[in-house]
């Protein structure tokens, strides 16, 4: 796009970012900030479709910049209708060189968006930077147009799953997720009754919802939300749920509601989820949610299809996902005491392992029998929140 007539090229100056800023780059590098201070011009603002354009161009630059395979992410979010509403770029950079190597990637990259931003006569606001994460807002006009964020997302090295000398997993550790409570208060008073390292998920807005989430929190069991998403099949839906299509206000809005009705929890899975899970535009509005309330989020793994634990992981959000079938698909003492059996010779093998089962009467009686054998089999039963990275 050109110069339109009557524009101000905008100052260029420098700011740098320290390396405790952004620790996982483990380096500092100068960012060209567009300044705001400039004249503001009497453009008329820039259409939606040139809004969009421009953020199409952002990101083949960035694309260019950058190694092959590296996430980046737009959501085009300018409207006529909606004036306030802005575009979104988000460019998640892997960790996983060195200090120089990263060094020069980011250089490279920066100085590619800066170029489109020239060109398209836009400001930028002072960039904040937090931990892995840099964001800035472009303006033109003075109007926010565009916002970007920069991600360094570590690749895991965990050890979790290294073997000692007898050819097991050392450190084995198992976290049992027990969800859809909220209806049944007995059901919760039998999972307390326990005596067991267990994580219990909550749905909102259910009869005894904050009863159990408040006996929970007092009885010292870790408290998460179940929040409900809607489903392939959509069977038994909630009043209320996450699907896609959603706008990020409403996302935003539907889980803050969910939060006060079962208050205090660490963490989130979904319930159900076939479709939202899959849906890549609905996590990229639920993930900045989670992060910026604090919350770790287990992806329930309803689908195959599913893109939750690598959006959270894109957007900084501790996470972790089932890696074992349900314990209860067959709610069965016989078929739960095996899936049980099986979870803790993966947690052996593998290392660390997420199980989910449901307060059913044979899950409880399975857990009362298979349980006691955890510490003898070297597996240590742990809070979700000990297995999310």
């Amino acid at each position: 796009m050109g110069r339109q007539p009557g524009s101000v090229q905008p100052n260029l100056y420098c700011c740098q970012i320290k390396t405790s800023d952004f620790a996982l780059l483990g380096i500092s590098f100068l960012l060209a900030v567009l300044s705001g201070g400039c004249k503001k011009s009497e453009e008329n603002r820039l259409t939606p479709a040139q809004v969009h354009q421009i953020t199409r161009d952002l990101a083949a630059a960035a694309s260019a910049a950058v190694p092959p395979g590296t996430p980046i992410k737009l959501r085009q979010g300018a409207s006529s209708q909606q004036p306030g509403n802005k575009d979104y770029l988000r460019i998640v950079l892997k960790n996983d060189s060195t200090a120089d190597a990263q060094h020069a990637v980011v250089a490279k990259l920066i100085e590619s968006l800066h170029t489109v931003a020239t060109k398209n006569h836009l400001t930028q606001d002072p960039p904040t930077h937090t931990g892995d994460l840099l964001h800035f807002k472009l303006r033109h006009s003075g109007v926010p147009t565009l916002e970007i964020e920069i991600v360094t997302r570590v690749t895991p090295t965990s050890s979790a799953g290294a073997k000692n000398s007898g050819g097991k997993a050392a450190g084995a550790r198992l976290a049992i997720i027990i969800d859809d409570l909220g209806s049944d208060r007995a059901a919760a008073q039998a999972i307390f009754a326990l005596g067991y390292h267990l994580t219990i998920s909550v749905l909102p807005n259910h009869e005894h919802s904050m009863d159990i989430a408040k006996e929970a929190h007092r009885l010292g069991f870790q408290v998460m939300l179940h929040l409900p998403m809607q489903s392939v099949a959509n069977e038994t839906p909630e009043a209320q749920e996450l699907h896609p299509g959603m706008p990020a206000s409403e996302v935003a809005a539907l889980v803050d509601r969910f939060l006060q009705n079962v208050p205090d929890v660490a963490g989130v899975n979904n319930h159900q989820g076939s479709q939202a899970t899959a849906d890549a535009e609905l996590m990229d509005e639920l993930m900045p949610v989670l992060r910026d309330r604090d919350l770790f989020y287990v992806d329930s793994r309803t689908t195959a299809a599913t893109v939750a634990y690598d959006t959270a992981q894109d957007f900084g959000v501790r996470s972790a996902f089932r890696n074992v079938p349900f314990l209860d698909d067959v709610a069965e003492v016989a078929t739960v005491r095996q899936q049980l059996e099986w979870a803790l010779r993966a947690a052996r093998e593998k290392g660390q392992v997420v199980a989910i089962g449901h307060p059913h009467a044979s899950t409880l009686q399975a857990l009362r029998e298979v349980l006691p054998r955890a510490q003898e089999l070297g597996v240590q039963l742990v809070l979700a929140s000990e297995l999310v990275h």
